[in-house]
């Protein structure tokens, strides 16, 4: 029998064409392809995800620009105290100084005591002024007694001139002795009145209700009375008391000068005493008539009350004179920290419409506190970045941030103390 050799490589080409044709015959005729393209309205759900994931959900956008703190301003009444040197001066204080001469019989106070008006202090020995006084009487009723008589001489000379009985000579003596009696009346009537207030002088009393000093002089010593008079005592007043300081000429006119007289007395002043935190609120009594060209300063005069009697004339106190309160003269005023410098110029950047820095030049007044008075170039209602403007170029985009109410409305109104340039 013949064998019949096949190659095995050909064999299997000729196996995997006829797969292939097959397969394709397949497709075309019944395959998945085909059921797709015969029911178009059957949607692909494997196919529809990828495309679901190729669009992805957008974030919340972030705001544009660099956030910066600011405050949208808005004016203030703002009181200004100005800080001077005084010392308390007594509103009423008396030196007793004898006014008769005599011998002291008695002290009637004790040292540091307080005393009323008119009560006795003091007593002098009264026994040559109550004798002096009895002379003076009784000089006074021979006086009277004098009148008497010489006015019955004048009316007896009128008639008898009427008689003719006698010159008229004699009734021009009568007019005149009775003239000089009546004088001598008023002589007398003085001279008992001098007696009277020698012997008052003689108890020597407070003139004004007070504190009085120590006895400078002590009972049994003899004193004389004159322009070189010792000085017996003192009385102080001290329920209200003085504080007198200078102010200078520049802060007078700015701060004093255009207020009405009449509301002068309105101007409120604070003292502190050295080592005290306390400090005692007074109003201002008066301010002297010329400025002293050697100084250039006015001398200026404040009432306190003190009750408390802590307030001791001869302290040395610190002054603050402050500005008048008056809502309808409101100021706008920011933390220093929003000024900048350029050269000799202040500036601060305002956010405009767009949250863009815009530069704008101020004029500034006094320093309050940390806080600036601006005097010019700003408005109410004004957005002013208050940090970090040294980062800051003009039209640069940024994100205002006010941090609260406080904040924005930088402070609220409020009296607060000068810190001079």
């Amino acid at each position: 029998m013949r064998k019949i050799n096949i190659p095995i490589i050909p064999s299997i080409i000729l196996l995997i064409a006829a797969f292939s044709v097959a397969a394709i015959t397949f497709l075309a005729v019944g395959g998945p392809l085909a059921s797709a393209k015969e029911d178009p309205t059957k949607t692909d759900v494997k196919a529809e995800k990828p495309a679901e994931k190729a669009a992805p959900e957008k974030k919340a956008e972030k705001p544009s620009g660099m956030p910066v703190d600011a405050v949208v301003i808005k004016k203030e009444a703002i009181q200004i105290w100005n800080q001077f040197s005084g010392n308390i001066v007594a509103v009423d204080r008396a030196e007793l100084r004898p006014q008769v001469s005599g011998r002291i019989t008695e002290l009637r106070f004790e040292d540091g005591q307080y005393v009323k008006k008119d009560e006795i202090l003091i007593v002098i020995d009264p026994r040559p002024y109550e004798a002096a006084l009895k002379q003076a009487k009784a000089a006074l009723a021979t006086a009277r007694t004098r009148l008497d008589l010489t006015k019955k001489d004048y009316e007896r000379a009128v008639e008898l001139v009427k008689k003719k009985a006698v010159s008229e000579r004699l009734l021009d003596e009568r007019d005149n002795s009775y003239k000089v009696a009546e004088a001598e009346i008023l002589r007398s009537e003085a001279l008992v009145e001098q007696a009277e207030i020698n012997l008052d002088y003689a108890y020597v009393k407070a003139p004004i209700s007070g504190k009085v000093s120590r006895a400078e002089i002590t009972e049994g010593n003899l004193v004389q009375a004159g322009s070189n008079a010792p000085l017996l005592t003192s009385v102080v007043a001290d329920v209200k008391v003085y504080v007198d300081f200078e102010v200078d000429e520049q802060t007078y006119i700015k701060s004093v000068r255009d207020i009405p007289q009449s509301d002068i007395v309105r101007i409120p002043v604070r003292i502190e005493l050295a080592g005290d935190s306390k400090k005692y609120l007074g109003f201002i009594h008066s301010f002297d008539n010329r400025i002293d060209a050697t100084s250039g300063t006015i001398r200026g005069r404040a009432i306190f009350p003190n009750k408390s009697r802590k307030l001791l004339p001869g302290m040395t106190v610190s002054v603050e004179v402050g500005s008048i309160d008056n809502l309808e003269n409101k100021q706008i005023a920011i933390t220093e920290r929003a000024i900048g410098t350029d050269q000799d110029r202040k500036f601060v950047y305002v956010v405009d419409s767009e949250n863009k820095a815009t530069y704008r030049e101020v004029k500034i007044g006094l320093s309050i506190n940390g806080r600036r008075i601006i005097l010019d170039g700003l408005k109410e209602g004004d957005t002013v970045i208050t940090s970090g403007t040294v980062r800051i170029r003009p039209n640069m985009q940024v994100a205002p941030q006010f941090k609260n109410a406080k904040t924005a409305s930088d402070g609220q109104s409020k009296k607060l103390r000068l810190a001079k340039d």
